[in-house]
């Protein structure tokens, strides 16, 4: 095949950190606040980490297959579809629900959390719609 080596896929995101600067081996939240405090606890469980990656490294797995089995042009292609349904999206003020994007990747017919606690109606951003648009158009 082209003379390229076979890809094998393993799990990404399993790093493990070690910063002790407080206490208890974290940093205090008082001096670097909230957001860098939770990146350093790390997992609570060994199968969160997993779980965080999971899209992630399947996703990354069939590229690979794809890769290892059609060649090349297989996962450019699927690669260059996806990120064409990226692109395409509602008006700045409307968060999109990526159903193409889950549709090309085989996700449309999967129920998951994201779906039943996610809606619309309960997320936290909201905005006055002329003025997220006038600010994406450089107007205000």
């Amino acid at each position: 095949s082209f003379g390229f080596s076979v890809l094998k896929a393993g799990p990404m995101g399993l790093d493990e950190s070690s910063s002790s600067t407080g206490q208890y081996g974290i940093q205090s939240p008082m001096v670097a606040g909230l957001g860098a405090t939770r990146k350093h606890i790390g997992v609570s469980h060994p199968l969160e980490a997993s779980e965080l990656n999971y899209h992630k490294n399947n996703e990354r797995m069939e590229m690979l297959m794809l890769r290892n089995t059609q060649g090349l042009h297989a996962p450019m292609r699927l690669a260059m579809e996806i990120k064409a349904a990226e692109k395409i999206g509602r008006l700045p003020f409307l968060p999109s629900s990526n159903l193409m994007r889950d549709v090309i990747l085989g996700r449309d017919d999967d129920i998951g959390f994201e779906d039943i606690l996610n809606t619309a109606e309960f997320r936290e951003q909201m905005g006055q719609p002329h003025a997220v648009v006038e600010k994406s158009l450089g107007i205000l």
